[in-house]
């Protein structure tokens, strides 16, 4: 019997079932999700299919699909095994990974710890990365293969985050990548994976295609096989689930979130992320985007001044921007990471919106008329970013400072800040913290750029605090859990308060899908196919 056949024989079967059930008053309990085929829409899209080129979460997301680490996050980012299934210190300086016996590629070849070894070396070595992963590696120097399955990475000082670093390298066959260019993954060459599935094709903004990995070592994923499509429009993205194009999408937007929690079609998932929305402002002497009232470049950049600093972030109503633009799905903040991770910093308190003082500061700066700035950002990144752009725009315009807003999608937007260009004067991002503690954004995003060290790779704001990574070095090496806690706390509090890191809030992640569909919120905002179960 063919396949159409076949389904339309099922099809009239399961109406006459339903008939009879009804004449006869029977209940008939709705028919569990068919776990063949499972489409996601996805809110933005990845730049590119390379594991190891940009360090950029639309592409992590979609790479964790087919590729895997030696540690994984569970879905409270807590550290877990994944294709390491122990680990030990051998000494201070000496860690030692067993690998799955069980773990192989795609192609059926094992994963080795010459695999490993292989996957370390490559972060640094990706040629014109907008963000490179090897701020995560640059602690190890060197590497001992043990055997095929044991492999031990050696640090010059102790290193306590190592685990947590290693949650950020997929692991790559050397021999299906070696001598390939990041532009090559996009046809499929080098999409040779550990992961519960295996790349079929990409379509550059538009969609992902992949299949079950029915050897992968671990559960089995329930669909055989998923689409990622790629919709950036949150209107268009419901739309689609309404529609039954997709059975699920990510970051619902607000201004559907009473239809979506009450449809009877449809579930509503939620959980508050680790991701803190934050602003940057520009700290080099000169800067491309801000001008006077007349529109002529200022012979030097305002943003250098502390009281201007100070004046912009205390001109940001955090509560209305959670009150009126995100609908609630947010948790203004003062801090780098929330309550739940290491290095939060409790007496950090949320800056007091208050407008007269901002221009207060202003004006004391030499700025009592003000300036203009463009403020950038994403337009389909994260929840209602284009939203809080505007409403920034307007509260920074009311204390003299007219602004106007230029959003785009993030594929654009995020090369154009990178470190290599530092196109723009002032702009919104978000950061979420997949090491699970602090030091992540601290060595990303504040850190004085030094590619030895692997710190700044995303500081596209040039900012740069001497005694900060200092502070941020000393607790990379410490053992001790209080001792390096207040080290990085101390660390933070140097950052924020000078005002080149404006965190606004931790946004509430959102997911829906059809009923019959379930998924396990997380806290890294993730959205994995695999995490989609039919409901039980």
């Amino acid at each position: 019997m063919s396949r159409v056949r076949e389904s339309r024989w099922f099809g009239r079967r399961v109406a006459i079932v339903l008939a009879l059930a009804a004449a006869l008053g029977v209940a008939v309990a709705p028919a569990p999700v068919a776990a063949q085929e499972l489409k996601v829409a996805m809110s933005s899209p990845p730049n590119s299919m390379d594991p190891h080129f940009y360090n950029l979460f639309s592409n992590i997301n979609v790479s964790e699909h087919v590729f895997e680490s030696l540690i994984k996050m569970d879905a409270d980012s807590r550290i877990t095994p994944s294709l390491a299934e122990s680990w030990k210190l051998v000494d201070n300086l000496t860690w030692e990974f067993k690998l799955r016996k069980d773990a192989k590629f795609h192609d059926g070849s094992d994963v080795t710890a010459e695999d490993v070894a292989w996957s370390i070396d490559r972060t640094s070595k990706i040629v014109n990365s907008p963000g490179k992963f090897d701020v995560y590696t640059k602690s190890i120097v060197k590497k001992e293969l043990v055997d095929p399955k044991t492999i031990r990475l050696i640090t010059a000082t102790p290193y306590p985050l190592m685990l947590s670093d290693l949650t950020s390298i997929f692991i790559v066959s050397k021999k299906a990548t070696d001598g390939l260019s990041s532009d090559d993954f996009s046809s499929g060459k080098g999409m040779v994976g550990s992961g519960p599935f295996k790349f079929q094709s990409f379509a550059r903004d538009d969609r992902v295609e992949l299949v079950r990995n029915d050897q992968y070592w671990g559960p089995k994923p329930a669909w055989s096989k998923v689409t990622l499509r790629f919709i950036p429009q949150p209107a268009t993205r419901v739309a689609a689930l309404l529609a039954k194009d997709v059975d699920a999408i990510e970051n619902v937007p607000t201004a559907d979130l009473k239809r979506i929690r009450e449809s009877k079609d449809l579930t509503f998932f939620s959980k508050v992320s680790h991701r803190v929305i934050y602003m940057n402002l520009d700290q080099r002497e000169k800067t491309p985007f801000v001008t006077d009232k007349d529109g002529k470049p200022l012979e030097k950049n305002p943003f250098r001044d502390q009281r201007v600093r100070d004046a912009m972030t205390i001109a940001i109503n955090r509560m209305a921007i959670r009150d009126r633009v995100m609908e609630g799905l947010s948790e203004p903040t003062s801090n780098m990471v929330p309550a739940t991770l290491f290095g939060h910093v409790p007496d950090l308190q949320v800056p007091k919106y208050d407008p007269d003082r901002a221009k207060k500061l202003l004006a004391d700066a030499g700025y009592p008329n003000g300036f203009n700035v463009t403020l950038h950002g994403p337009n389909n990144r994260y929840v209602n970013d284009e939203q809080i752009l505007q409403a920034v725009a307007s509260m920074w315009t009311r204390i003299g400072v007219q602004t106007q807003v230029a959003a785009s999608p993030m594929a654009d937007f995020a090369s154009r800040v990178s470190v290599r260009r530092k196109e723009f004067s002032t702009w919104l991002l978000g950061w979420g913290a997949q090491t699970g503690e602090v030091s992540s954004p601290l060595r990303a995003l504040t850190a004085c750029e030094n590619a030895d060290k692997g710190f700044g790779t995303n500081n596209g704001m040039s900012y740069c605090n001497q005694k900060a990574d200092a502070l941020l070095e000393q607790g990379l090496a410490e053992v001790d859990d209080a001792k390096r806690l207040k080290l990085f706390q101390d660390a933070v509090r140097l950052v924020i308060t000078e005002g080149a890191f404006m965190p606004i809030h931790q946004q509430v992640t959102t997911w829906a899908a059809r009923k019959g569909i379930d998924y396990v919120p997380r806290t890294d905002e993730r959205t994995y196919a695999h995490n989609f179960k039919p409901s039980t």
